[in-house]
């Protein structure tokens, strides 16, 4: 009996050798700090072993005892792991950790992130206005700005940004999160589409029904190139308009998306040229018009929609008045069997596109397919999606009323009956006649963007506004960031 206690002895004491061996026959060569772009709420960390193994760091905020680590890296020598979402002027302090059966920490370090840019520091949240923070369930809001630089900027509760992204050459339009958690924005040169970017008070915001919809040749909110940027800030491609299809498509109008499959969608100015003598009017004229264009993210053209394919030109009472942007269409996105919903602003109706035909599947709106209380039509609408309860959900910019707010209805497309659902008009000297989003967060709440007026709100279905932000610039629409975007990055250790 010794003789086996002895032999258990030896092979643990070689077991425990071979253990220490494996942990300690791999160490760190360097640790190196970076703030790239000098973005005080990002740091990368670039590690380099001796041997591959895979690491993740562990952090915390000086005097914080909540730990947070990223996610194991891959197998590799050198790894550059991202520190996301801290806060600027912060001492961090933090430890790499090659993973094994016994993991091998690196000494505990610290480093100081910069100062916050002094163009990123704005009164986003005032006193006098609703500030409760807590509405947003631990998200931020995603706003892009349109001038030069241009950027998309992610702001809390609190009116502090958190994650920001800058190019110099163009402005942003606007930004939406993909399938696979990265950015698609749609980029905008400002001297192509001057407009005016600064917010307005209720009577100058009534004075914007006076103009006229067009607003120069690529009509307002157009785009000449669309980027992916993933969420450490670092952009993954860029692709200019005019390099596609021979160049036919030089402009985006209004919208970009990504579908399940990562293609790009995109709103097109298409136009056509027709003879006005056949409907009453004098000579040619080149008609402007919508269509979607599906592309890869290398710029190579899948399938293409052109409005003037499914519209009967000769019959149409409004051409002549609106033969430079007969239809507008000003949002774009997916139904739930993927085929595409697009907003159709002069219309006054969301339109259902089938994604392989092209054929028009049905209206909804004014004088549309479906049967609904007329004393909620919507128009001029914006941001058109389908919300968590399976709802088709609108910006009603409501040009008629002059009264703003999220809509959305419970179709019945069997039927063709649209009932409504959500009716959150925003207090009047909220009213924007163009732009704008509305869309439900989490704790069901909603968050709406009135982008004439600057402001950016967390309400109630009634909506009753319980917390606000103000922008200086006009922000194109307000999307909402959850949390839980960030556990590729990163979790609470």
């Amino acid at each position: 009996m010794k003789r086996v206690y002895v032999w258990i002895a030896c092979a643990a004491i070689i077991l425990a050798g071979a253990l220490v061996y494996t942990n300690h026959s791999v160490s760190i060569t360097s640790i190196e700090l970076s703030t790239p772009n000098n973005v005080a709420m990002n740091e990368a960390i670039k590690i380099v072993l001796d041997k591959e193994e895979r690491v993740y760091v562990r952090y915390w905020k000086d005097g914080s005892t909540e730990k947070m680590k990223t996610l194991l890296t891959e197998k590799a020598k050198e790894h550059d792991v991202r520190l996301l979402l801290l806060e600027p002027n912060t001492i961090y302090h933090f430890q790499v950790i090659i993973d094994k059966l016994l993991n091998v920490s690196s000494k505990e370090m610290n480093f100081r992130t910069r100062e916050q840019s002094p163009w990123l520091m704005h009164n986003w949240i005032r006193e006098e206005t609703p500030h409760d923070g807590s509405t947003l369930d631990g998200g931020m809001v995603m706003l892009c700005n349109a001038r030069l630089p241009g950027y998309i900027a992610m702001v809390d509760g609190k009116g502090a940004i958190r994650w920001y992204w800058q190019i110099d050459d163009i402005g942003v339009r606007a930004a939406t999160l993909t399938p696979r958690g990265t950015i698609l924005a749609m980029l905008r040169p400002p001297v192509k589409d001057v407009i005016d970017d600064t917010p307005k008070q209720e009577a100058d915001s009534l004075r914007e029904m006076e103009k006229p919809i067009r607003r120069g040749a690529l009509g307002f909110a157009g785009g000449t190139a669309v980027a992916e940027i993933d969420l450490t800030g670092k952009m993954l491609w860029r692709i200019n308009m005019d390099t596609i299809d021979g160049g036919r498509h030089k402009v985006i109008h209004h919208d970009v998306r990504m579908d399940k499959s990562g293609n790009v969608v995109i709103l097109t100015r298409n136009q056509k040229v027709f003879d006005m003598t056949r409907i009453g009017g004098a000579g040619i004229d080149t008609l402007g018009g919508d269509g979607i264009l599906v592309m890869d993210n290398k710029g190579k053209k899948i399938w293409e929609w052109d409005v003037w394919n499914e519209w009967d030109v000769e019959h149409d009472p409004h051409l002549k008045e609106f033969a430079y942007d007969r239809f507008h269409m000003n949002s774009l996105n997916f139904d739930t069997d993927s085929n595409y919903l697009v907003s159709v602003a002069i219309e006054d109706q969301i339109w259902k596109v089938n994604k392989q035909t092209g054929k028009i599947m049905w209206k909804l709106g004014k004088d549309g397919d479906f049967k609904m209380d007329t004393s909620f039509n919507f128009s001029f609408q914006h941001s058109v999606h389908i919300n968590p309860y399976g709802d088709l959900m609108v910006f009603d910019n409501s040009l008629w009323k002059k009264r703003s707010g999220a809509v959305s209805f419970k179709l019945d497309t069997v039927n063709r009956t649209a009932t409504p659902a959500i009716h959150a008009m925003l207090p009047r000297d909220k009213y924007t006649s163009r732009m704008g989003s509305s869309y439900v967060l989490p704790n069901n709440m909603l968050l709406q963007c009135s982008s004439k007026t600057g402001a950016v709100m967390v309400t109630d279905i009634d909506g009753k506004i319980f917390w606000e932000l103000h922008c200086y610039f006009v922000p194109y629409r307000a999307e909402y960031i959850p949390a839980s975007v960030w556990d590729n990055y990163f979790a609470k250790e």
